[in-house]
């Protein structure tokens, strides 16, 4: 066993029995205990290891060998190069980096194209919808994941959030591409460019006092737990809130959507049996870890400001009321409330009224010809422009930390 696995276990133990202390927190942070079988994963089968002590040993002890010889800004100049997933690694990577990515870079064995080519026929029907559910839905809520809002916050991209949200932005837009997983794609790149990050502040954010002050007795961020609550933030809910607006979608497009987060959680880093097999066993393991944690904390609510405030800046005819209304609309009350979006009683009714028609109006517009081709374009072009404006007309790179957030 490496030193860095002998570390973690000797961190879980001691986490373990801090156990205790976690009973005096709120109702909403407290944790069940993990009971989900993994008989409902795509595995099938598993050891039953609550993912709360699991984080990823492939990655883990590779970025801190890259972050302890100082070779973080030399990889992450090299990255740069490599955009496409058919794209060979860069020449200069450390042996030991190179050997992981050309392993984390394949696809799964149980990745069905079919099912993935299904998953672009939905994004170029119901694009609009997911887009926005991002947005408006998933990223306001990750401010009332504890976990979540606490490990951005104190890491090196909490201080600078506009562009840490387009870089969050980008993985939503790659994939939902429609080229995602194919050779021409990006997705694959995006993906094994987010595991490295994710296991570099793994490795940084254990030192950041604010954080391990704040961290409720967790010793190492971003377990395979975490990892599945903000899965169950994007995939999960955005499914969930499609059937609450009653936006038709057929059971080949809900498996193809549900497929294309599958591979993704794959290739994150996300052992497979911890991913569910089916939109059952997801709501499932979502109620159970997703929905009890959900809190205020004030790292939360200050990141919910910085959003709020971009989209805000993004479109000048978008009100701060208006957006508070649309967003509770969409998150909900309670989450509405905990991350302190203000309840607005003109417009909160006027878009509970008016949004369902519109859904209604869209959706009976897409069959007739060209329609879905047209609105493909308009909303392509506006993901586009999005994606321009929050990275301020510069290329988005994904890249390793090598600090936590400056005090």
């Amino acid at each position: 066993m490496d030193e860095l696995s002998r570390r973690k276990m000797l961190l879980a133990g001691g986490a373990l029995g801090a156990l205790g202390a976690l009973g005096m927190a709120s109702p909403a942070q407290a944790r069940s205990l993990w009971t989900w079988a993994p008989t409902g994963s795509v595995a099938g089968t598993g050891a039953g290891a609550d993912p709360e002590w699991v984080w990823d040993e492939e990655a883990d002890p590779v970025l801190a060998a890259v972050l302890d010889r100082g070779d973080v800004p030399k990889v992450n100049e090299l990255l740069r190069q490599w955009t496409r997933n058919d794209q060979p690694l860069p020449d200069g990577l450390p042996r030991d980096l190179r050997d992981f990515m050309e392993k984390a870079r394949r696809l799964p064995s149980w990745a069905d194209q079919r099912k993935l080519n299904a998953a672009a026929r939905f994004t170029k029907k119901k694009g609009i919808y997911t887009g926005t559910l991002y947005g408006l839905g998933s990223g306001l809520m990750s401010t009332a994941i504890p976990r979540e809002a606490r490990a951005v916050y104190y890491s090196k991209g909490g201080a600078a959030m506009k562009d840490r949200i387009a870089k969050t932005a980008k993985l939503g837009y790659d994939v939902g591409d429609l080229d995602a997983y194919q050779p021409q794609g990006s997705m694959i790149v995006t993906a094994v460019k987010t595991r490295l990050v994710h296991a570099a502040v793994r490795h940084l954010l254990p030192k950041s006092p604010g954080w391990s002050q704040t961290s409720s007795g967790q010793t190492i961020p971003i377990s395979q737990a975490d990892l599945m609550v903000t899965w169950h933030s994007l995939a999960t809910f955005v499914m969930r809130k499609l059937g609450d607006w009653k936006v038709p979608v057929s059971r080949t497009e809900s498996d193809g959507y549900l497929h294309v987060w599958q591979v993704t959680a794959h290739m994150l880093g996300v052992l497979d049996e911890y991913i569910p097999a089916s939109w059952d066993a997801a709501n499932a393991q979502s109620k159970q870890v997703l929905d009890p944690i959900m809190d205020h904390t004030p790292e939360g609510a200050e990141l919910t400001e910085v959003l709020l405030d971009i989209v805000a800046e993004l479109d000048a005819g978008l009100t701060r009321p208006l957006i508070n209304a649309f967003s509770r609309y969409t998150v909900g009350d309670r989450v509405g409330d905990l991350i302190g979006l203000d309840r607005e009683p003109f417009w909160q009714p006027l878009i509970a009224a008016a949004w369902p028609l519109l859904v209604a109006f869209r959706e009976g517009l897409i069959p007739l010809p060209m329609v879905p081709e047209a609105a493909w374009t308009m909303e392509e072009a506006l993901r586009k422009f999005v994606l321009l404006f929050l990275s301020e007309g510069r290329k988005i790179d994904l890249e390793i930390p090598d600090a936590n957030r400056p005090h």
